[in-house]
């Protein structure tokens, strides 16, 4: 027979414990994912929260079905009045809303000083 049978060796270079450079990398990839996936989309979603909860009467808003209104009137927690049109208001739920576009909000002294200044500028140059 010029054929010599084979015999089954047993693997060598590994010893019989757990290999722990495969457990770092695994440890590394997770690390990894949520640093750049998970943490950023949970702090979108707290952003967007925050936006939504900070929405009252006289803000412009876009809605997620791309409507764009002003809030005639907060219902409650979870539902405002959009007027879309004059005379026409729409019903929504807030979490609808995407993108506040204006916001009403009451000017500082110093910013509400400074627009008074500027106006007064406009004006002395326009009468020259």
């Amino acid at each position: 027979m010029f054929i010599s049978p084979a015999y089954a060796q047993a693997a060598g270079g590994a010893a019989g414990g757990p290999d722990y450079m495969l457990l770092i990398a695994m440890v590394g990839m997770v690390a990894v994912m949520y640093f750049l996936m998970i943490r950023p989309q949970q702090k979108k979603a707290k952003e967007h929260k925050a936006l939504v909860a900070a929405v009252k009467r006289g803000d412009q808003v876009v809605t997620a079905g791309g409507i764009i209104g002003t809030v005639a009137r907060v219902r409650s927690d979870t539902e405002v009045d959009l007027e879309i049109a004059e005379g026409v208001r729409v019903r929504v739920v807030r979490g609808t809303i995407t993108d506040v576009l204006a916001k009403t909000g009451h000017l500082s002294k110093t910013a509400a000083a400074d627009e008074d200044e500027d106006e007064e500028a406009a004006d002395s140059s326009s009468k020259n």
